[in-house]
Parts: structure tokens; sequence; C-alpha cells
């Protein structure tokens, strides 16, 4: 593996699980392959479960770690081509990128969607900027479009915790008070819509008018407009927010309706389902209390997994090298 950024890097889906759950039996048997190799983890925006769970996967690894906060311990970088940099950012990510790849083996880059151009976003600027200039293999800890650290954590998740061959997957839409970018729903959908085509899961987005995703991204899943039509005999309700896709509203708010929190009664409508959220969650906006803090609330474990879903990755890319 040269870079991990979208499904199609981890090739085949029930290979790349089969290998989670025997890295999850005994995560310090490839302590080797990291020995004197070092990960560079870059953050242009705060973290909480992606810089431990990578960090600590990286030790597992045997790795040595580094963590860069960009704008709070070190420089502003600048992004864009031809400009002059009169302002207050000093260094360029040209510069930058090469001096970082020249100090580690691996680099994990965390950089948001910044809502102010679609194609900025959706060309994954910065993302691409260290898969170009760095001369290293490139790790995705969440950028503009995907999460896939997250996606391939939900799937390894929701192998452990179906209960049939094929669960009905329900990734719904909920509300939120601050625009969100579709990086975590997109990835959710690319990789769901990957575990569909292998006949493992039956894949479902709700939402309301409006927060339509990306074409490719939604792909052969249902949409349903009816939340509750689409939590019928789900058997895994995945909530998250994002903002608005389609122009010319991308980035913004177009509702902030509580009818469609998940809540109690919306989950007696499921078979059962477990509820999933990649977190941290807005409680009484996106779920109540009772549903998160149910026994089928299964956000911690899924978290949990955010470590051997990274330590996947790292270690196929530790043995490419």
């Amino acid at each position: 593996m040269k870079h991990f950024t979208t499904v199609k890097d981890i090739g085949d889906l029930r290979a790349a699980i089969a290998e989670a759950l025997e890295v999850k039996r005994d995560r310090y048997a490839f302590t080797a392959l990291g020995r004197n190799k070092t990960l560079v983890m870059i953050f242009f925006n705060s973290s909480l479960r992606t810089r431990l769970s990578t960090q600590k996967a990286a030790m597992n690894l045997g790795m040595n770690t580094m963590v860069l906060d960009i704008a709070q311990g070190a420089w502003k970088l600048e992004t864009e081509r031809g400009v002059i940099m009169d302002g207050d950012k000093p260094e360029h990510l040209l510069e930058a990128i090469p001096v970082i790849g020249s100090y580690c083996d691996i680099i994990g880059v965390r950089s948001f969607a910044g809502f102010e151009s679609k194609a900025d976003d959706y060309s994954e600027k910065v993302l691409s900027q260290f898969m170009e200039h760095s001369g290293r293999p490139v790790v995705s800890m969440e950028a503009a479009t995907r999460h896939p650290l997250q996606s391939f954590a939900d799937l390894i998740t929701i192998e452990e915790y179906k209960r049939t061959a094929r669960p009905k997957v329900v990734l719904t839409w909920a509300p939120h008070p601050r625009a969100l970018p579709q990086a975590v729903p997109n990835s959710f959908a690319e990789w769901m819509n990957a575990a569909a085509a292998n006949g493992d899961v039956d894949f479902v987005i709700t939402h309301p008018p409006g927060y339509e995703l990306a074409t490719e991204f939604v792909g052969s899943a249902r949409v349903e407009y009816d939340q509750r039509k689409a939590f019928e005999g789900a058997d895994f309700i995945y909530a998250k927010n994002w903002a608005a896709y389609t122009d010319p509203n991308y980035g913004k708010i177009l509702s902030t309706d509580r009818a469609w929190t998940v809540d109690s009664e919306k989950m007696t409508l499921t078979n059962d389902a477990f509820f999933m959220h990649c977190l941290p969650v807005r409680r009484g906006m996106i779920v109540t209390d009772e549903v998160i803090e149910s026994p089928r609330s299964i956000v911690i474990p899924e978290a949990a997994n955010r470590e051997i879903s990274a330590q996947v990755v790292l270690k196929r890319i530790l043995e490419s090298l």
C-alpha cells in the first residue's frame, strides 16, 4: 500500500477485516515491522480519537511518532500558489512538506473542508500536495471529503456485532448547530457501498431534501427521505450531521429540525438496531441520552476500533516499504 485515502486503497474488504481481527487478537505481534521507523502526524484541525488511536497503533508496531499541530506548535502554513506572502503565514507547504518528509517514513495528515470553495475541498488540495511533494506514504487522518480510518473502523465494528449475514445499515442525517463537512458520511457511504457490492450489507441513506451527497459517494445506496421508513427493520443506525453539498448551498445549514434527532421511539422501528456515531456527538441534537446510553449503543467499541483500523493501514504500508 502506497497511500491510504479511500476504500480502494485497502483492497479486498473481507481480507482487510480478517486482518483487522487478527491484529485485534494480538496487536503487539508485529512490533518488529516498525522498529527504527517514524510516523509524523500533522494536524491542521483538532482531534481526540484520531490522534490517540493512530499514535497508539504506530506504537503497537514499534514505530517512533511525532505530532505537529499547525498554527499551535508550528508556523501557520500557506497552501495557495502564486500568492504574495505578506500575511500571517510565514512558510509555504511547498517547502514544509519535503522538509517533513525528510524526518520520517510515513506521514499522517488531518485537514478538514474549509467550505470556502467546493472545488478546493473536493480536489483535496492539502492532502494531494503531501502526496505529491513529500516522497513518503501518506495516510489520511480525515480530509475534506473522506475519513477512511473512521469508516474502516465502522466496518470492523459492524462485522463484530452483526447478527445476520447481510444486515441493514442506515446512515441518517441528524441536526447540528454548526455546519459540518461531508467527510464522514461520504466515507461511510463509500465503504458501505463497497461492502454492499460484496453482498455483505443492505445500505440505506436518509436525510431531508437538500442534503443530498455527491453522486459518487451515494453510489448504489437507496436514498429515503422519510427517516421513519428508513429505520424500519434496520440492524445498525449510523447518525451523522453534514452541511449541504449541492450548489448554491454548499457548506450551509438548511435545517436544524429536531424531528430528525435519533430517539428511543424511532429505534423501536428497527430490528433492535445498534446505534453508531463517529464521536464527538451533540446529545439532544444528534441523539438522545436514552439511545446513546442504552445497551444497543456501540459508540465506545466503535471508537476503540480506530486503533485497529489505523494499525492495519500502517502495518500494510510498513510491509510495502
